[in-house]
């Protein structure tokens, strides 16, 4: 708790942010995580990923907005990031957090700023998902969704994360409407009354709405680098016939670059979850802050990436 506290008190400090931004060190080893700060180095790294055959989706960074314009601030870059990846022949696709577009200030504010995000991705045959944020934002987001599902012709999706208790319910309202759900495990620290406190429970439930999701999803998005629950995946889908196509694997930009790279080699679809933007530093911050335990997990997915590179060159 101390150690998520000062970690959180890190990410409030300007003068924290402001040496961060001028230090190189920080700068390169945030920029294996976060792609730039800019829609064209995002823009850049998704096209360097679609020439492995591995497509993406683009966040701009940022979330619980406090003022009206910059909600609509943030809306306009998503605007000009979909006019980029289809200027540059990259599959359009973009993640977008309800709050980031003023759900905590004006619900009203909120869908008109994604709405026109959704209309400009349709333009251009692209696609829009709703990421989720904490459980306090589990409801509102799902309504958000469903009203927006309702007229999107099938181009935006949500995300479920298996960590909660209740997505269990949630998976199958989502699979009656056919929505696109990417399922996730879920990064935030939540209470035992919403969510799975112990990681082997998280890690079953995640199996469950997986199989689920493959058997009867549409185009569900496996989104974990977690290879026993990839490789239960694979057989899970072979054993039961279940197409390729009609799935995908999804990692976070910079993780486990050499299983991504694996997987679509053996010819299973991957998406890379891009995020770019002036915010990366309360971004890396605020999901350290969550659960510490991500410290370890970053640093152990840059050990094993090392040692597979080492393994491959002997």
């Amino acid at each position: 708790m101390i150690l998520r506290k000062t970690i959180l008190w890190l990410s409030t400090q300007p003068r924290i942010w402001r040496f961060i931004r001028r230090n190189r060190l920080a700068r390169s080893v945030a920029s294996r995580f976060v792609a730039g700060e800019t829609p064209d180095s995002a823009v850049a790294a998704a096209t360097a990923l679609q020439a492995k055959g591995i497509t993406t989706s683009l966040d701009v960074l940022g979330e619980s907005v406090s003022e009206a314009p910059a909600a609509e601030a943030a809306a306009e870059e998503y605007l000009t990031v979909l006019d980029h990846m289809a200027a540059a022949k990259v599959e359009v696709n973009v993640s977008v957090k309800p709050t980031q577009m003023g759900l905590d200030l004006d619900p009203a504010l909120c869908e008109r700023n994604l709405r026109r995000i959704i209309d400009r991705a349709r333009a251009h045959q692209g696609f829009v998902r709703l990421d989720m944020e904490s459980s306090a934002y589990t409801q509102r987001t799902l309504d958000l969704f469903e009203r927006l599902h309702t007229d999107a012709n099938g181009r935006v999706g949500v995300v479920i994360q298996a960590a909660l208790r209740r997505s269990t319910d949630d998976i199958e309202r989502l699979i009656a409407r056919s929505a696109r759900v990417r399922l996730c495990k879920g990064a935030y620290l939540e209470p035992a009354t919403v969510a799975y406190p112990e990681k082997a429970d998280v890690d079953a439930h995640y199996q469950r709405l997986m199989e689920r999701l493959l058997s009867s999803g549409n185009y569900p998005g496996i989104a974990t680098h977690d290879e026993r629950l990839i490789r239960h995946a694979q057989r899970f889908a072979e054993t039961n016939g279940i197409g390729r196509e009609r799935f995908e694997f999804q990692m976070l930009y910079g993780v486990r670059r050499d299983l991504q790279n694996q997987l679509r080699s053996a010819g299973w679809n991957v998406r890379v979850y891009v995020p770019f933007g002036t915010q990366w530093y309360p971004y890396l911050m605020r999901r350290l802050a969550e659960r510490p335990a991500n410290i370890a997990f970053i640093l152990g997915s840059i050990a094993r990436e090392g040692l597979s590179r080492r393994s491959i060159r002997k």
